[in-house]
């Protein structure tokens, strides 16, 4: 089950606003809007996203690790493992 099953709606809501972010960035590049101003929606998308895998670590830490932390030692520590290079990533993106 996935961690984050009790706010899927908030999450469905947030990516949807970002999906209509990047359709207007599209739609800025079709209509060659100023460089600057396309810069600033791709910056505003790129922090909706980070925000969004923020709140997933959150759920995933709060309920999954937390679950498998319960369940065994070792299980514990495989998704403590999991989660880090998760956060690895997403701090690299």
């Amino acid at each position: 089950m996935a961690g984050y099953r009790g706010t899927k709606d908030e999450y469905a809501r947030r990516l949807r606003r970002i999906e209509g972010q990047v359709r207007g960035i599209a739609r800025m590049v079709d209509e060659d809007t100023y460089c600057i101003d396309v810069l600033t929606q791709i910056s505003a998308v790129t922090k909706a996203l980070q925000a969004v895998g923020i709140g997933l670590v959150e759920d995933h830490l709060g309920h999954c690790v937390v679950e498998a932390a319960r369940s065994s030692t070792e299980e514990g520590q495989e998704k403590v493992a999991e989660a880090s290079a998760a956060i690895a990533r997403l701090v690299k993106s």
